[in-house]
Parts: structure tokens; C-alpha cells; sequence
């Protein structure tokens, strides 16, 4: 059984997008229009997201970068495959080493926040896996965008415009001395529909093609990499990037109400998304308004509990022992379940940080589906972009705790917490498709509420994504869209729950969907708070 159509809501406000070969989703409409042209020159839905992908982080680069980590899930017509992307930390960075440059925490900027970025090797894996067309045909349109330019959009300058003007003239130090020439080069980012293009970008891009990124771990772009932390206090040796390597998993899932949800396991907070799942299963959403204090509030509090264990246990799997079994049983989930009542709760839980990341999604008329996150973290990341490589480098490291009884403790050669999490729904072993929605700790809250608005609420992708969110901030705060309706607020305010309008653009994510209809074609939205488009054919 698929998504059942005939009891889908039509708001008619904002429709769907309808194709009966392949589609591409994601928050930029250049980039999107590139996975379209690769399915429809032969390529598959790999193909489409590795160009996807390469070209947000020419057309995104204040949300991305080829110097972050990347998450995929992809369906290969028979199963789900999972594959973590994500780097370690340098093998000579330690929490002594933090604490002798005078930090109590590990600062969000600069070579300290610097873990090995995992992208290009993804980029490479998945390729080598499941790919069909030549590498380089992939990465050509995010070659020519580099080189030749592209006008920034709406969205994405507003990223780069706090980015630069509020963050970066901050920062103070050798390594940051190259950002400003690459990405303001006439001392401010470029506004809505300037030009702006790189030749030292679309020279790595070029290389990495070439090598199938070869270039990046061990040739030229590592060389320049390794020159650039000796030179100016960083860590990063030949040695972490030539040990990097991406891992193949296996995606963990729960069922809700008759569909399997599946996230890519820890390092990752996928395993947020799936404790509050099992936990709202015991309550009757649908028959609660999905716009209704009653909905939000149980939303809300079995998303507390699941951060909570989360932040409680996740760590770098290969490192620290990780109860998943325990932390996705229907039974814990019922004792979880008793502690939710009228009030709002306020459990113990570490505190959520902001990001930014990019989400795609691709499906091909051969049924292959990937769902595909990207990220250099928080905006343009550490800041630390590596001379002549139009490389910004990403700030994943920032997220390890100095708490040496923490699981997510920094050590040498160890993987974050990470906040970048694909989704995928399925149902009796059948696909459905891939979904996602960004933003730091929203990620696992956004899955949350596009799994509850599909199934409970039997919303189309566009109008599940058109729906105001809710946030969870930390303690009883929560903020919340404009669109959300007073009342709501008001009703969570009695119930405790210290909640408030966000004005804020972008705090909630954006989030891209595409599920496969029992016909076999293909049914998608795209998120209005992006630059972004779904398009098919």
C-alpha cells in the first residue's frame, strides 16, 4: 500500500508537483533543475543528487560546502542503504590541547570547530556504488556554475548577508584572512540577483572530478589544506585526510501506525525523530485538529523526552556503546509516555544549537530514491577557507562536548553528534520516498511533524510542508511561526509551555518531500521558506 490519494487534503493554496519519470526537491530551483537535466540525459537518481548537491554548494555556499559532512539514504529498488558521511576529529586535536588556548568550549570559529570533511568522499562513495553516469558528467553543472557565475537568490543572500556582516566581522585571525576575498570580494556579499562566481571553486570542483576526489584526500586541494592549518595554527595533517573514509550503515526505523520510518543511526539525532514517534503512537492525533493546542502540546512534549535521551546517549558509535534497541522499544516508549500530562514538562536534555544545511531528495523512473543531506553547519561553518581553493571548511567539531563522562566527549579520530539526518517512509517493505527538513535540532522536530501531518493528518508533501511548525527550544520555551494561530498559543501558555512568536526567517527549516504513487509516478512539494522548487518530468 502507497499513499492513498483519494484521502490526501487539497488545500488548494500551493499544489504538488506531479511527474511520471523522476523528480528532484531541494531549496535552490538551479540546483534542482540540474539533478532534472541529469535524469533526463540518462542519468539515475544518484547522479541527480551528487549534481544536486555539488551545485548547492555553489548556489547555497552560506548552508553548504565542500568542506562538510553529507547523510544519504537510498533506495535501490530493492532495500534501503545508508551511508555516513561524516569526518572525525583531527588525531592531534584533544580537550587538553582546547583548554591550553585558554576555551572552556569549543569555540564555533576557527581550526579548534574543525572536523575532516566528509563530503567529497560521500559524493565519491555513493557514486562508485550506485552511480551510472561518468563522475564527471555529474559535477559539470556545478563546474560551469562555479566558473561562469550565478545571481544569488532571495533566501540564500539573506544567509550570506547575516553571515558575513554579522558573524564573520567578528572574527579576528590568520586563518580567516581568506574569506572575505571569496566570499565578499568587494567587502560585502553580493545582493539579490549580482553575480558572483568562483575560479578557485570551480578548479577543486574540477579536480575532484577528475581524481573522484581523490585531489581532496591525498593530491593537490590536501596539500593546500595541510599548508594552510600548519601555517596559520590548525590540525589537520596529511594523515587525517588520507584515513578518512566514509562508512556504509544500516538505516534504523520504527513503525508508526502501519509505516516504517527509517533515519540513519547514531552519530546521527535520527533516533530523536523515531523515540517521539513511538511516542505520540499511544495518543489519537487524528482526531485532534492538527492546528490545535491539544496536537502541539503532546507534539511537543515527546519531542522533550526523545531530545533528552538523545543527547543523553549519541555519541560516535564506533567509539561508545549506544542502547539503540533499548532507546526504540515499544516498551520504553509506553513508560516514556506516562510522564506526559496537562503541563508542560521540563525534562533534563542538553541544549539545541542553530544550523545551517541543505536537504535534496531524487527519485528516478526506475523506482532508485535518495534522500540526501549536506551541511558545513553553522552558516559558512569555522570561517576558515583554505587559500586558492574556494574551500570554506566545516565547524562540526563545535558540537563535542569537553566532558570527559559525556559520550559525545572530544577525542582524536572521533565522529560529533551530528544534526544532519535523511529521512525515508516506507510501508510493508514496499517505498514510499524520501523527506527531509532542516535546521540544526529542528531536523528530527521537522521529521516529526511531516510523519504526523502524512499519516495522522493525511496531508499532500506541499501541504504538509506549508503547515506552521512549532519548535523546542530547551526547558519549556518553544517559539513558533507567525502563522500559528494565537489562540494556540495562548492554550500552551495556560498548559506552561513558555511559547512565542519567532519572526526570525528560516528558524524552522526547509524541508523537501517526494513520495512514489501506487501508479509509479511521483508526487512532491518544496519547502516556501527556501529559494527552492520540486521539479519533474
Amino acid at each position: 500500500m502507497h499513499i492513498d490519494l483519494d484521502s490526501l487534503v487539497w488545500p488548494g493554496k500551493n499544489q504538488p508537483v506531479f511527474a511520471p519519470h523522476g523528480m528532484v526537491a531541494t531549496s535552490q530551483p538551479l540546483a534542482a533543475q540540474a539533478g532534472l537535466d541529469i535524469l533526463r540525459n540518462g542519468g539515475n537518481a544518484v547522479d541527480a543528487t551528487i549534481a544536486t548537491a555539488a551545485l548547492l554548494t555553489v548556489v547555497e555556499p552560506a548552508c553548504t560546502s565542500i568542506g562538510g559532512d553529507a547523510f544519504a539514504l537510498v533506495w535501490d529498488g530493492k532495500g534501503l542503504h545508508g551511508l555516513n558521511g561524516s569526518g572525525r576529529s583531527p588525531s592531534n586535536l584533544t580537550a587538553e590541547r582546547v583548554r591550553e588556548r585558554h576555551q572552556e568550549a569549543i569555540p564555533e570559529h576557527g581550526w579548534l570547530a574543525v572536523t575532516i570533511p566528509g563530503v567529497p568522499a560521500a559524493w565519491r562513495d555513493l557514486h562508485q556504488r550506485f552511480g551510472k553516469l561518468p563522475f564527471q558528467k555529474v559535477l559539470e553543472p556545478a563546474i560551469s556554475y562555479a566558473e561562469r557565475g550565478h545571481p544569488a537568490s532571495p533566501i540564500s543572500v539573506w544567509h550570506w548577508r547575516w553571515q558575513v556582516e554579522e558573524v564573520h566581522s567578528k572574527l579576528q585571525g590568520d586563518e580567516f584572512a581568506a574569506f572575505m576575498d571569496l566570499y565578499a570580494p568587494d567587502g560585502k556579499p553580493p545582493g539579490v540577483g549580482e553575480m558572483w562566481r568562483s575560479a578557485d571553486m570551480a578548479h577543486s570542483l574540477r579536480l575532484i572530478a577528475e581524481t573522484d576526489s581523490a585531489a581532496f584526500y591525498s593530491g593537490v586541494i590536501a596539500e593546500r589544506i595541510v599548508e594552510f592549518s600548519q601555517a596559520t595554527g590548525g590540525f589537520i595533517t596529511q594523515y587525517d585526510l588520507e584515513h578518512h573514509s566514509s562508512t556504509w550503515v544500516e538505516p534504523i526505523s520504527t513503525n508508526y501506525r502501519g509505516f516504517d520510518v527509517w533515519e540513519i543511526p547514531p552519530n546521527g539525532q535520527g533516533i530523536a525523530a523515531l523515540i517521539a514517534l513511538n511516542i505520540l503512537e499511544g495518543f489519537e492525533l487524528g482526531s485532534m485538529e492538527r492546528n490545535s493546542p491539544e496536537s502541539f502540546h503532546l507534539q511537543i512534549e515527546s519531542m522533550k523526552l526523545a531530545f533528552a535521551d538523545a543527547h543523553r546517549y549519541v555519541g560516535d558509535p564506533e567509539r561508545v556503546p549506544i542502547p539503540t534497541q533499548e532507546l526504540l522499544s515499544k516498551d520504553y516508549a509506553a513508560t516514556r509516555r506516562k510522564l506526559i500530562g496537562h503541563e508542560a514538562l521540563d525534562p533534563e536534555s542538553g541544549y539545541p544549537v542553530s544550523s545551517d544545511t541543505v536537504y535534496l531528495c531524487a527519485a528516478d523512473s526506475d523506482g532508485m530514491m535518495v534522500s540526501f543531506v549536506q551541511s558545513s553547519f553553522d552558516g559558512f561553518g569555522s570561517h576558515v577557507v583554505v587559500p586558492s581553493t574556494g574551500i570554506v571548511l566545516q565547524n562540526r567539531g563545535s558540537a563535542f562536548s569537553l566532558d570527559p563522562h559525556h559520550p559525545n566527549f572530544l577525542e582524536p579520530n572521533k565522529r560529533p553528534f551530528h544534526t544532519i539526518i535523511p529521512g525515508f517512509l516506507t510501508k510493508d517493505g514496499s517505498p514510499i520516498g524520501p523527506f527531509g527538513v532542516m535546521g540544526g535540532h529542528m531536523q528530527p522536530q521537522g521529521h516529526v511533524q511531516m510523519v504526523v501531518n502524512t499519516i495522522d493528518y493525511k496531508m499532500d508533501p506541499q501541504t504538509s510542508l506549508d503547515q506552521p511548525r512549532w519548535f523546542w527550544s530547551k526547558e519549556r520555551s518553544t517559539v513558533h511561526e507567525p502563522a500559528v494561530d494565537p489562540i494556540i498559543l495562548d492554550a500552551l501558555r495556560e498548559r506552561g509551555h513558555e511559547a512565542r512568536i519567532w519572526q526570525e526567517l528560516d528558524f524552522v527549516g526547509r524541508g523537501q518531500i517526494i513520495w512514489r504513487l501506487p501508479s509509479g509516478a511521483y508526487i512532491g512539494g518544496s519547502d516556501h521558506r527556501s529559494d527552492g522548487q520540486a521539479v519533474g518530468y
